[in-house]
């Protein structure tokens, strides 16, 4: 199998849980190292990488894939100088600042015929999964409305300074934010209009902390919310059609279990809690059906490999760039809404 030699550009929180031990896992790929500033932690749960002093080590090394997994207001100014040393890369969200900073990447990496993904990888939760296949089955008929929620109780500011200065990468709509717009732009397509809501509610914040994002489809809309102040939490998703309807808790699994430090499979890993099922109340045949519905195996294994198939196969990226493009055009549309208090066509 044709390894594909791979670092990181930071080994932290995301580095160590979301990327590392999916790299490492996969046949695929051959994990060089992470470039890291001050601490040098990665050889001490892979011994076999290394620890780079700069960026410009990481550019001149081996890697044929770098991973972008650097603050949102780095992302583009890092990916951009990796996509001029000719190597392929996987850019964390919020994919960059900017629209046109997001539409520069993509046409520069068509440039130099290299790939280009954005790590959306919740759309491999098992929650996201399951919501797919009850849409595309086409059980609830024509769809009204949708609500997806990313909600948490954490009134506390983030310790990490980026999170919590006013920037460009800052706020919960470029933090989780991309997450719901990436899932309902996959399950739903691209919107006509958005209008959006987007505020600070914690004591001494200076960055967004609650939005409320809704998106104008010809026959439907998908009402979109995050936010710190959910001690109850919402159904993460609900959806309506002619037929039924559908609520899904939020259940994945996977970044618990990556914190506790497990490592990834392809038998169980990504299995929900029973309790966690999703609740179907629809007609089916004349029939009134009330049931629970087992969630898909989640896996965030799966981008990985497309990534890999995509580099190997030249096959598409898992998750594109014009992917990634698109979600900064609702987002910037959101801003541009809660600013001038109006619906914003796209």
């Amino acid at each position: 199998m044709q390894k594909i030699k791979t670092a990181l550009l930071s080994y932290g929180m995301s580095g160590k849980v979301f990327h590392a031990p999916f790299l490492e896992f996969h046949e695929g790929f051959e994990l060089l190292g992470s470039w890291e500033r001050s601490k040098q932690l990665i050889q001490l749960d892979y011994p076999n990488t290394k620890s780079f002093a700069s960026l410009d080590d990481v550019l001149q090394s081996d890697a044929a894939l770098i991973i972008v997994n650097t603050p949102v207001g780095t992302h583009f100014e890092y990916a951009k100088q990796v996509l001029l040393a000719g190597k392929h890369a996987v850019v964390e969200k919020a994919f960059t600042a900017t629209v046109a900073e997001a539409q520069e990447l993509a046409d520069l990496a068509k440039e130099k015929r290299v790939k280009l993904s954005v790590f959306q990888n919740r759309r491999w939760d098992s929650d996201l999964k399951t919501v797919q296949q009850i849409v595309s089955s086409n059980v609830l008929g024509e769809i009204v409305e949708a609500e997806f929620h990313f909600d948490r109780y954490n009134p506390i500011l983030s310790p990490k300074a980026h999170k919590e200065t006013a920037n460009d990468g800052a706020g919960i709509l470029k933090d989780l934010g991309p997450h719901i717009i990436d899932q309902a732009l996959y399950l739903f397509g691209f919107p006509q209009s958005v209008s959006a809501d987007i505020r600070i509610t914690r004591e001494h914040s200076l960055v967004d902390d609650w939005i409320d994002i809704l998106l104008f489809y010809p026959d439907f809309r998908v009402r979109l919310k995050a936010g710190f102040f959910v001690r109850e939490a919402n159904p993460a998703y609900v959806i309506h059609g002619k037929k039924g309807s559908f609520l899904k808790p939020r259940g994945d699994v996977q970044e618990d279990e990556l914190k506790l430090g497990k490592k990834p499979n392809l038998d169980t890993w990504g299995t929900e809690p029973k309790e966690l099922e999703g609740f179907l109340h629809t007609e089916i045949d004349g029939e009134i059906i009330r049931k629970k519905v087992p969630a898909l195996q989640g896996n965030y294994y799966d981008y990985f490999d497309g990534v890999y198939k995509s580099i190997v196969n030249d096959l598409p990226e898992p998750v594109t760039a014009q992917d990634g493009t698109r979600v900064m055009q609702i987002i910037e549309a959101s801003i541009q809404s809660s600013e001038q208090k109006k619906v914003i066509d796209l």
